[in-house]
């Protein structure tokens, strides 16, 4: 970019500019413009204008650190999302330098303030015939005033670093470093008819028919399938209207017949407009409009992009976990209201059948009965509840875009103090431990239980030597209480209830930590307090939308840790059905093995069930999860790992991997916790740790979360992690630069090496 490159052009001018300059959506209009089509007055903000104001804030370093911690092929969508939360933030804290804000002001002074604008992308190779990123880039709305404007602005410019931004480019192999914005600024244009018109079928097949689609009020309502359109199907030669199909309206009796939203005379001057850029461009077109007849204006054109399937299954995948706000809506809904309880409801009827007295044939049935509610409920949690967990990233970019805090994440206070099962299971998990700190004699009896029992690990006669101590029946008792309320679910294939020894481990150690961790740490700001600071940015005028997401967003982090274990009970009474078919058929003299059975031998057992001829059943290991393998002793391991910094702080300490139920009971306060990913089902293990460390990335999974409501570090996305670290070795966790520093830190060696 050359140093007389203007910082803003008017639309009409923009066609004497390289598209280099003024982006791919603003070098079109403004060729249209020229061929006399009607399209909205209105100004660019060119290419220079953006890199005058990454500039000026340093916002180049800052996408620099975050997209140079880790290589863009080896983030997971969640860290993704997360850089570019943190890019987003930076963006919109950052004011305009007073060159660019003079500028801006000059334009939109000669545009002239009366009504509203909209505020839209054109980025470099945007609307291009083979990269469209459409719906991917930022467009902002009836946006009114100065300040406004400068604030949709950025919010544009920061949307080329939108997690979609990011994973289409991977795809694509193009460098983000390289990406340019520039941003067009016009007039709103008000009209009770808008759509879509295609020069030909976009599905391939026939360029000989246009396709044309129309709704009653804003294009946007269409773009973003708020509203469902009439669609016409056009022979271009001759202008005959093959088909039309009439789009759903609201407020319509079903018998009733709806008028077409568009006359003949409409369609005709849309099929004249689609013709006269076809011929201007060379190339069939996707455009956008609004209004009728001689008010017909064209609001985008571009080349048409023959749908092909996504060949990136994890951008397909993210992108299907962002629903838009009405869908969200309709989740909130249908999964408080209906599925989460409809799911409560099934597992407690299970865990409530007596299925011990069943004959073979019954088991079985009820055996299938479970197996088949799980997969049915995992299907659900994937195409349902997953989706309505962007409940709480949307309000995290609604809460940064209108609050503009300096920490990205402080918006994770207004989810503090929800009605988790896992936090209420925490607390109760506490409790007890503190109850068995008052008594150091049952809680001496109880470790010596534990380290002389015998034999398979049951509470039955963990139970009766308790009984022998005074305080031991009540301490049953209460273990039992929490049992029922809380254990029925599984972690890795086991079930707490069958084997209670984890817990019961973790008791002991929590009854020897002299502070209360169970509750979330009250250093930071109360919920009620952020709210209030929300609802003061938005102003009265969005205070039920801002109450909405502040709504919807604590639901899906509620539901989204509910759901886990709600269907982790439903795994854990399909175990426990399979586990008495088991335990039946090794007294028959029909099962080799003395593995505990996992979901995987449920075929098995079944059939062994229903025929009594089939032979042996064989139970291994393998049909449960296959562990990672632990590195060799020889095994080389950099000095420092690199992942996401999710929770500030610095902490040194003993590490233990955590990857079974044995590694869950064998976890000592003040260690490192190690693991995949922290699950709703092992979130107590938490109070127990100085740091956390995890192989999956991103801010808003749980180990993140509780490590800040606790105060602790937190590093994630280290992927080779698990892989690598051995339990016993010493790490430090620098939760601030999101770096794992293997071996005695930097000063003990130091001293070492004086000696």
């Amino acid at each position: 970019m050359d140093a007389v490159t203007p910082l803003v052009v008017s639309l009409t001018d923009a066609r004497s500019r390289d598209e280099r300059i003024v982006g791919g959506k603003v070098a079109k209009l403004s060729r249209l413009v020229s061929s006399g089509c009607r399209v909205p007055a209105g100004f660019c903000l060119t290419i220079a204008a953006y890199e005058s104001f990454v500039r000026h804030g340093d916002i180049e370093t800052a996408i620099r650190m975050e997209l140079g911690r880790k290589s863009l092929d080896t983030m997971r969508w969640e860290e993704l999302w997360d850089a570019a939360l943190r890019i987003r933030s930076v963006f919109v804290s950052h004011g305009l330098p007073d060159h660019l804000q003079h500028a801006l002001g000059e334009a939109l002074e000669q545009l002239g303030e009366q009504g509203l604008l909209a505020v839209r992308s054109s980025a470099l190779g945007e609307d291009s015939g083979n990269l469209s990123f459409a719906g991917l880039h930022e467009s902002v709305t009836d946006v009114r005033g100065e300040d406004a404007v400068v604030k949709a602005v950025r919010l544009v410019w920061a949307s080329l670093w939108s997690d979609a931004s990011l994973l289409y480019r991977r795809e694509l192999g193009l460098d983000p470093a390289s990406s340019r914005m520039a941003v067009l600024v016009q007039r709103m244009v008000h009209a009770d008819r808008s759509g879509v018109a295609f020069g030909e079928d976009p599905r391939g097949g026939n360029r000989g028919r246009a396709i044309i689609e129309a709704v009653p009020g804003p294009c946007r309502l269409l773009v973003d399938g708020a509203s469902d359109p009439d669609r016409w199907e056009i022979e271009r030669q001759s202008r005959e209207v093959l088909s039309w199909r009439p789009g759903q309206r609201e407020h319509l009796e079903e018998t009733a017949r709806p008028e077409p939203l568009l006359a003949s005379d409409d369609l005709g001057e849309i099929l004249d407009a689609v013709e006269t850029i076809e011929e201007l461009f060379g190339w069939s077109p996707d455009v956008e409009w609004t209004g009728r007849t001689a008010s017909l204006t064209i609001l985008q054109a571009r080349p048409i992009t023959t749908a092909a399937p996504d060949p990136d299954e994890e951008r397909r995948r993210s992108m299907s976990l962002r629903p838009a706000d009405a869908r969200l809506r309709e989740l909130r809904g249908r999964v408080a209201d209906t599925l989460i309880p409809e799911l409560e409801a099934e597992g407690q009827r299970f865990s409530e059948e007596s299925i011990e007295p069943f004959d073979d044939a019954r088991l079985a049935d009820a055996i299938e009965q479970r197996s088949a509610s799980l997969e049915r409920w995992k299907k659900i949690y994937w195409d349902e509840f997953i989706p309505f967990a962007h409940g709480v990233r949307r309000l995290a970019v609604y809460y940064n875009d209108a609050v503009g805090p300096d920490d990205p994440y402080e918006f994770v206070g207004l989810l503090q103090k929800q009605p988790l099962l896992a936090a209420r299971r925490n607390l109760a998990i506490h409790d007890l431990a503190r109850r068995l700190a008052g008594n150091p004699a049952l809680r001496d009896s109880l470790e010596a239980i534990l380290a002389d029992h015998d034999g398979p690990w049951v509470w039955s006669p963990i139970r009766q030597n308790l009984l022998r101590h005074s305080g031991g029946e009540d301490f049953a008792d209460e273990f039992e209480e929490l049992s029922r309320r809380f254990l029925d679910i599984t972690y890795e294939q086991t079930r707490f209830q069958q084997a209670p020894e984890p817990i019961l481990r973790n008791l002991l150690e929590l009854s020897q930590v002299g502070r209360a961790t169970a509750e979330a740490s009250t250093r930071a700001t109360d919920a009620a307090e952020l709210e209030e600071r929300l609802l003061r940015a938005v102003g009265n005028d969005h205070r039920d939308e801002a109450i909405e997401m502040i709504t919807i967003g604590r639901l899906s982090w509620k539901l989204r840790d509910d759901d886990n274990l709600l269907v982790s009970r439903i795994e854990s009474q399909l175990l426990r059905a399979v586990e008495v078919a088991v335990q039946r058929l090794r007294s028959a003299g029909r099962v080799v093995g003395e593995a505990r059975p996992g979901v995987k031998a449920v075929p098995a057992v079944v059939r062994a069930l229903r025929d009594p001829d089939s032979g042996l059943l064989e139970i291994t290991e393998a049909q449960g999860p296959v562990a990672q393998t632990s590195p060799s002793a020889s095994s080389e391991v950099p000095r420092q790992l690199v992942g996401q910094p999710a929770s500030p702080g610095l902490a040194t300490g003993t590490l233990r991997v955590v990857r079974d139920p044995k590694d869950l009971g064998a976890f000592r306060q003040g260690e490192i916790l190690l693991c995949d990913a922290i699950q709703p089902t092992m979130t107590h293990l938490a109070m127990l740790a100085a740091a956390i460390i995890e192989r999956r990335g991103g801010m808003l999974i749980h180990g993140a979360i509780i490590a800040r409501e606790l105060g602790i570090p937190c590093v994630n996305g280290i992927s080779d992690a698990t892989r690598l670290l051995r339990t016993g070795e010493m790490v430090t966790v620098d939760g601030y630069l999101g770096i794992v520093t293997v071996g005695a830190p930097e000063l003990d060696l130091e001293l070492h090496t004086a000696e």
